[in-house]
């Protein structure tokens, strides 16, 4: 683990694989190095993983935890200096096991992907059985994720290659797959001759402390948007694939996001929310968070808000919009999809209200049909909305495992399925780029909106001028 240190690997990384040993899922001999330029020795980098990680995995297993720690190495290294001491050191720590599966996971910056992967060449570590997992954000634009591809593809194929995004680690998210393709009732309804419109959104209750000078680059367009809500948008909208291969979905991904219709222009106003949020209450305001530097012209430009309407222009979806929606320091955190169906041709009764199937990621996964229901009672026949329900906490007694456990294992396993290939990545961007370019060139600043509310009211507008609302029901 390159950056094998830091706080995603002492959050994310780490955990999932105590896990995954735990499970039975790592071979007895698997040994996890971590890489970085703090000069630990083994015993040091065991100390901080037993401090920091600890509380974080259960009590009950104290002989599996000092096993895991065992698994610990760290190795000092500096990509691009003149020292090859570390490169040395991570040669004869590998030396003997070219023949054994050789993942190298870089949680650091993507300006390191390239430099990281030529080192790694140039000390001869890369073998036919390496792979290497890229994590988020591949670039800021289309040329700079093409550049690190070009970068990276120049050491290792791409089948080797992992591109990973969390989201798709969740149940949810690889239950909306076997919630399409595994159920009958279902497909024949999944199109425009049913379905209204659909919403997808990542809300957030946190705000940037300390990250404003990540943030004010990269915004909630490039961090959020660009990743996880069209991966998102093309599970929800790919056509079924021929069989449950890894190449098959990922194929079908990649065509939902070719088939997206540009947003170029004065259509970028029309079709676009950017919002950045301000003080209220005891929540400080974007300008006002704690950060080592003072605000900039760029940190009152980004958005910490966006909404976007967009459509896919097919047979399937042709007419059908699909909302898009993240923001920091919103009322709640919650990632769901709603998929809200057409109302009923002829009601006859009053008071109804459209079907809505709701896919909710975050904070407690699970899956609901809302129909309309009457309530109890005599006299008028009244309509109410009803959940048909499934919590995957309380339909199933195993432990949910955490997306980046799933994905781990999948990495062991050489199965890309869910990770982007090359062009899905670059068809994300080429999309998003028209966009980041308008709002450059603007000279109107974000839309402000408290901090606490559902984001600026331009946000409610973009689905209000067609009689929607967004879905704000209380969890």
């Amino acid at each position: 683990m390159f950056g094998g240190t830091g706080d995603l690997s002492m959050r994310k990384l780490i955990p999932a694989l105590y896990h995954s040993d735990r499970d039975g899922r790592l071979a007895p001999d698997t040994r996890i190095i971590a890489m970085s330029r703090g000069g630990l020795t083994d015993a040091d980098f065991r100390g901080k993983v037993d401090a920091e990680v600890r509380g974080q995995v259960p009590a009950d297993d104290p002989d599996g935890w000092q096993r895991f720690l065992g698994r610990l190495h760290h190795v000092s290294v500096d990509v691009g200096g003149q020292n090859r001491s570390g490169w040395s050191a991570l040669s004869r720590l590998l030396a003997g096991y070219e023949q054994r599966d050789r993942v190298f996971y870089l949680a650091s910056p993507p300006a390191t992907f390239g430099p990281f992967c030529r080192e790694v060449h140039r000390a001869g570590l890369v073998t036919p059985r390496s792979r290497v997992v890229l994590e988020k954000p591949l670039g800021h634009d289309l040329a700079s994720a093409q550049r690190i591809n070009d970068e990276v593809g120049e050491i290792f194929d791409e089948r080797q290659i992992f591109r990973i995004d969390h989201y798709l680690g969740k149940e949810t998210v690889q239950n909306l797959l076997v919630l399409r393709f595994a159920n009958a009732f279902l497909e024949p309804i999944w199109n425009s001759l049913w379905i209204d419109h659909v919403q997808i959104t990542a809300a957030e209750t946190v705000g940037t402390p300390g990250r404003r000078g990540y943030y004010d680059q990269a915004g909630a367009l490039r961090d959020m948007v660009q990743n996880h809500l069209l991966q998102l948008l093309t599970l929800t909208a790919m056509e079924p694939p021929a069989r449950n291969d890894r190449e098959a979905i990922r194929d079908e991904k990649v065509k939902v996001l070719q088939a997206l219709r540009p947003i170029t222009g004065g259509e970028v106003e029309r079709f676009t929310v950017r919002g950045q949020y301000t003080g209220a209450g005891d929540m400080p305001g974007y300008l006002d968070e704690p950060a080592s530097t003072p605000p900039t012209e760029a940190s009152r430009r980004v958005e910490t808000f966006a909404a976007i309407r967009a459509e896919i222009k097919n047979w399937r979806w042709a007419g059908v919009p699909f909302y898009l929606r993240t923001g920091k320091r919103m009322p709640y955190r919650r990632s769901e999809i709603v998929v809200q169906f057409k109302d009923v041709p002829h009601s006859i009764f009053p008071g109804g209200s459209p079907n809505r199937l709701v896919l909710r990621l975050q904070p407690e996964e699970g899956i609901e049909l809302h129909i309309m229901a009457k309530e109890p009672g005599a006299g008028e026949v009244t309509l109410k909305p009803v959940p048909l329900s499934l919590s995957f906490g309380k339909t199933f007694t195993t432990r949910v495992p955490e997306a980046y456990e799933r994905l781990l294992t999948d990495v062991l396993a050489g199965n890309p399925t869910l990770f982007m290939r090359r062009d899905e990545v670059e068809a994300a961007w080429r999309w998003i780029d028209p966009i980041l370019e308008a709002w450059k060139a603007d000279p109107v600043l974000p839309e402000p909106y408290p901090a606490g509310t559902t984001g600026p009211a331009g946000a409610h507008e973009l689905l209000g001028r067609s009689g929607r609302a967004w879905h704000e029901e209380e969890l």
